[in-house]
C-alpha cells in the first residue's frame, strides 16, 4: 500500500560505522575490488564503498536480504547480518531483534561465501531486445490519474533493470560511469550484481516453510523451517500510528502474482471517507508491487512496493511490505495456510 515517511520519533536511527575517506571507485575498480574476497577477518564494514557492496551480494544470494542493493551499509543490512551471524539466537523466533553489526568475523564470512556460491558477486550483463522493448510508462502522482493507465508499468528500462538486478538506478550509474542509462540500447553491456534471478532454479525451490515471523519492532520478516531455523530473513516496512500492523497468530489465504488494486480510502487513516473508490490496474510500481499474499484478517497481507529504497525506512497503511524481488522469493514457498506470527 502506498508509503508515508515515519514521523520523526519513530525514524530508524542511524547506524553509526567508519566512514571510508576516499570516494566510492568507479566501474572497473569497483568491480575488482567488490569481486575480491576479504583476505583480513574480522573486518569493519565502511559505510560505503566496495566492502559493504560485497557484503550485500553475498547477504542477498544467501537470503538474507539487506534489501536494495546500494554499495550503503544501513540498517536492513547490519540487522540481516546480526541475524546470520547468530543463526541460533532465539530472537528469530520472538520478534526481537539484535543489534545491528558493522563488523564480520572470519566464521561468519566463510559462512556466507559458502551459501552465495562461488559465481563473482558482479558481472556484465548485455541488454536485449526485450529489456527495453517496453512498455514504460511515467506513474503519476495522483492514484485517480494512476487508476486510468493500462498499466502500472516500469517507468524506464534502466528502473527495470535495476529492480531486476535486486540494486538501484544510482549504484548502477556508479558501476557503469560511461553509460547513459536514461537511452539504454539492446546490445549495451552493463555491470550489475550478480544475484539469483526470478524464475532461475535454485536449492530454495525445495525448502518448505512452517511459519513466517514478523517483527513490528524489528521491521522484519522471516521465514522459519520446521527445526526452527531461519531459511530466509527480509527487511519489510509495517504499519504505525494510525495505520498499525495487526498482532497475533494469522495465516495466508491467498497468493496473487501481478495482481490489480483496489483503493479504499476508508481503509486509509489520512484519506478522507468521502473521496471515491478506484481500481489500479497491475504492475512493479502498482501500490502492493508484484505480489499480494493475503492474510486471514480482512485488508491486511503481505506485498511488494514501487519503492525499494523506502522498505525499512517508512511506514505502511498497516500491511506488510517487501521489496518486488523478496516478495516475489517468499511468494515461490509460500502457500495458503501456512501460519504468520506477528510480534
Amino acid at each position: 500500500m502506498i508509503f508515508r515517511l515515519l514521523p520523526a520519533f519513530l525514524v530508524l536511527p542511524s547506524l553509526v560505522v567508519a566512514q571510508e575517506r576516499a570516494p566510492a571507485p568507479a566501474g572497473a575498480a569497483l568491480l575488482t575490488r567488490a569481486n575480491a574476497p576479504l583476505t583480513r577477518l574480522p573486518a569493519q564494514i565502511p559505510a560505503k564503498g566496495p566492502t559493504a557492496l560485497h557484503i550485500q551480494i553475498l547477504l542477498d544470494r544467501a537470503h538474507f536480504s539487506p534489501g536494495i542493493i546500494d554499495g550503503a551499509w544501513g540498517n536492513n543490512a547490519a540487522r540481516a547480518l546480526a541475524f546470520y551471524a547468530d543463526p541460533g539466537g532465539n530472537a528469530r523466533l520472538l520478534g526481537r531483534t539484535p543489534p545491528g553489526l558493522s563488523t564480520v568475523d572470519k566464521a561468519t564470512y566463510d559462512r556466507l561465501v559458502r551459501a552465495a556460491g562461488a559465481k563473482p558477486l558482479l558481472r556484465r550483463y548485455v541488454i536485449t531486445k526485450a529489456d527495453v522493448a517496453g512498455p514504460f510508462t511515467e506513474i503519476p502522482a495522483k492514484v485517480y490519474d494512476q487508476a486510468k493507465l493500462k498499466c502500472l508499468c516500469y517507468s524506464s528500462a534502466a528502473e527495470a533493470i535495476a529492480e531486476r538486478f535486486h540494486t538501484s538506478e544510482a549504484l548502477l550509474s556508479q558501476l557503469n560511469p560511461r553509460v547513459q542509462l536514461k537511452t539504454l540500447k539492446a546490445g549495451t553491456a552493463l555491470l550489475v550484481p550478480n544475484v539469483l534471478e526470478e524464475n532461475v532454479a535454485s536449492p530454495m525451490d525445495t525448502v518448505i516453510v512452517s511459519k513466517l515471523i514478523i517483527s513490528k519492532s524489528g521491521f522484519w520478516v522471516h521465514a522459519i523451517d520446521a527445526a526452527g531455523s531461519i531459511i530466509a530473513h527480509y527487511p519489510s516496512t509495517l504499519g504505525a500510528g494510525y495505520d498499525p500492523s495487526p498482532t497475533g497468530k494469522l495465516t495466508v489465504t491467498y497468493v496473487a502474482r501481478d495482481p490489480a488494486f483496489h483503493y479504499q480510502p476508508k481503509l486509509f487513516a489520512d484519506v478522507a471517507d468521502s473521496e471515491p473508490e478506484a481500481r489500479l490496474p497491475p504492475g512493479p510500481n502498482s501500490p502492493v508491487g508484484r505480489v499480494w499474499m493475503s492474510l486471514s484478517r480482512k485488508h491486511y497481507g503481505i506485498h511488494g512496493t514501487s519503492s525499494p529504497g523506502t522498505i525499512g525506512y517508512a511506514a505502511s497503511h498497516g500491511c506488510v511490505r517487501l521489496t518486488n524481488w523478496d516478495v516475489l522469493q517468499l511468494s515461490d514457498f509460500i502457500s495458503p495456510g501456512t501460519p504468520v506470527e506477528f510480534h
